[in-house]
């Protein structure tokens, strides 16, 4: 365990705790260590065919990738009396993912871009020129546009299986112009599990001109199950110190301040609930948690820990690690009970946390924050990494 996550952990798990454990069930006689299957997941509306794939290993970690929005739609996990349940929110077709397109989207597991969250009043300006994107959230541009990344059909190039890891690889070749961004954008995301209950997310983008990138997943994650109910009881700490404010239109305002005294303090471990209905005005202008966290200030170019997210009934924990800046940790504050998931009950908010590894938003309009332009000749590298295990609960001492 790195050692920001153990620093006052002990308000919620015993010394001997702080190791992470990976469930493993008996089995019978030998099984592969890992697996990639690959099967039609149905059609789109305009025709195009949908594939997912299933990366399995032994320890009963299953993920599923899908081609439209290179979209993650089931992340199977045991917790820690070997139960396995999906971790992540979605639909048992694709028939719920283009539904919800449809409607603008909320984006459930998709990759989002050419640029992630938001840009005030829909334009920026790159040397010199001004590009306009479409705005789809009132003044903003959220998640790339009416046409994101997430709405279209990837082209599978690539599948690898070892003896260690499973991973499919998804290109999208965004043309120049393509939601008013400027330049043809070459996009590849391998999504890879390994035998350590690792599932990692890479992304790579090139550019034939200047133009601006922000790529992100947006998973839904609830570490009881999908349709288990509100994650307010879920335990979550984020590595950060500071963090963006932001104003009423969810724009931030440039500065980077202290988390220290707010209700975005989550450097030791809280409940995610506890501080949800703090008067303040950070937490009332987006109905809940939409920030994003300063997770990687130094810029590393390997995987930083990022957040700790521990559901106590179940055990799971989940450790994000990634190169990118930023960390938007938001309550799924828009789920109205209008969508519903495999198992039939209705999403509603506070029912999953989204982690989304980026940039920082609006990057364009504030030039202290780190920059989201990529040139000619040069590549856009980012990883991200989800980590998957558990941590019971402690007993009640006598």
């Amino acid at each position: 365990m790195h050692a920001f996550f153990s620093h006052g952990c002990d308000r919620f798990s015993l010394a001997g705790l702080l190791v992470m454990a990976v469930v493993t069930a008996a089995h019978a006689g030998p099984t592969p260590a890992m697996t990639l299957d690959r099967a039609p997941f149905g059609t789109t509306p305009d025709g195009q065919r949908v594939e997912r794939f299933t990366l399995a290993n032994r320890h009963g970690m299953r993920v599923q990738v899908m081609t439209y929005g290179a979209t993650i739609t089931t992340i199977d996990a045991p917790d820690s009396s070997g139960h396995v349940a999906d971790i992540v929110l979605g639909f048992p077709t694709l028939d719920g993912y283009t539904r919800d397109s449809a409607r603008g989207g909320l984006f459930f597991g998709a990759t989002v871009g050419r640029v992630a969250n938001r840009i005030a009043n829909g334009a920026f300006v790159l040397d010199g020129q001004t590009y306009h994107i479409p705005r789809t959230e009132g003044t903003n541009a959220l998640h790339g546009g009416r046409r994101g990344f997430d709405k279209h059909v990837w082209t599978v190039e690539n599948t690898s299986v070892t003896a260690s890891s499973a991973s499919v690889t998804l290109k999208l070749v965004s043309p120049d112009g393509d939601e008013g961004f400027p330049g043809t954008l070459t996009t590849h995301v391998t999504f890879s599990l390994n035998d350590g209950n690792e599932l990692s997310l890479h992304y790579t983008a090139t550019t034939d001109r200047p133009t601006v990138v922000n790529l992100t997943n947006h998973s839904y994650f609830n570490l009881g199950g999908e349709g288990s109910g509100s994650i307010e009881n879920e335990v979550l700490q984020v590595n950060a110190g500071t963090f963006t404010p932001i104003d009423a239109k969810s724009l931030p305002l440039g500065t980077v301040v202290s988390v220290a005294g707010t209700a975005l303090d989550f450097r030791t471990p809280h409940r995610i609930g506890e501080r949800l209905r703090d008067p303040d005005a950070q937490m009332m202008y987006p109905h809940g948690y939409d920030q994003n966290w300063i997770v990687n200030g130094q810029l590393s170019r390997a995987p930083v820990p990022a957040a700790r997210l521990w559901d106590p009934a179940s055990g799971r924990v989940l450790d994000v690690l990634t190169t990118q800046p930023g960390l938007q940790v938001y309550t799924s504050n828009a789920l109205d009970g209008s969508y519903v998931g495999p198992s039939g009950h209705a999403y509603r908010q506070t029912d999953a946390v989204a982690l989304e590894t980026q940039h920082y938003p609006d990057s364009p309009h504030h030039p202290g924050f780190p920059s989201i332009i990529l040139r000619p000749g040069q590549t856009y590298d980012e990883t991200t990494l989800y980590r998957v295990g558990v941590q019971p609960a402690p007993h009640p001492r006598p």
